[in-house]
């Protein structure tokens, strides 16, 4: 139970990602290893033992539960348990298990750039009309950003919706576990006209979101394409 252990948020001054983000991490190390079907134990004692917001504590959780780390099990005698480790989410583990290793950061780069086509192809041909919402709301939140590191993790929670849509549970762990070395790895718009860089990514990624509503899968192809190669 999260009560046996006060060392949840030492990780979580750690630059990167959100704090949903990184408390999503942090609860990911502590399972480790454990038996599926163990007590981990509710939100609400989560929420008292890091000191965060409710909303924060639910939305990692939401993380965990759909990267099938998780499961909650509603009333008497329910809470947070380990979900069964599939040979997919093991995979994701071991991708995840790799951050900090040299070249690890080019490598995920070339490689969810690969997949890149594969998922959002995938996702074109699953998306019902209200998993759209969700997509938009992640563009929202990329052209409300106010600074660089809010656009980018804006940017990769759009491509994690997208690739919970796509039904290859193979290719979206390993895509998923790229964007988790990305999302740790936060680039920065050196060197170039960002405001500008970020409206033509913001359009790219727009013109995606709405290739994947329309299950339009040769406007998809040709929206990922110009993802993998505009500067």
């Amino acid at each position: 139970m999260v009560t046996e252990n006060r060392a949840l948020l030492a990780g979580l001054s750690a630059p990167g990602g959100t704090r949903a983000e990184q408390l999503a991490g942090a609860l990911e190390d502590r399972v480790r290893g454990l038996r599926p079907g163990s007590a981990i134990g509710t939100i609400e004692e989560i929420r008292q033992e890091s000191g965060l917001a409710r909303a924060t504590v639910s939305e990692a959780i939401r993380l965990l539960r759909d990267r099938g780390v998780l499961e909650i099990r509603p009333g008497r005698g329910g809470g947070l348990f380990v979900a069964d480790q599939s040979p997919v989410v093991r995979l994701r583990h071991t991708l995840l298990g790799v951050v900090g290793e040299p070249g690890t950061v080019a490598d995920a780069i070339e490689l969810r750039n690969h997949l890149e086509e594969l998922v959002a192809v995938g996702a074109a041909r699953c998306a019902g009309a209200g998993d759209i919402p969700a997509l938009r709301a992640c563009l929202d939140d990329m052209a409300a950003a106010p600074d660089w590191d809010a656009f980018v993790r804006a940017n990769w929670a759009l491509h994690e919706r997208i690739a919970q849509l796509c039904p290859n549970a193979m290719a979206r762990a390993v895509y998923l576990g790229t964007l988790g070395h990305l999302t740790a790895s936060t680039a920065r718009a050196a060197d170039r006209d960002a405001d500008a860089y970020r409206a033509r990514r913001l359009r790219i990624h727009a013109d995606l979101v709405e290739a994947i509503a329309a299950g339009d899968e040769d406007a998809v192809r040709a929206a990922v394409a110009r993802h993998n190669h505009t500067d």
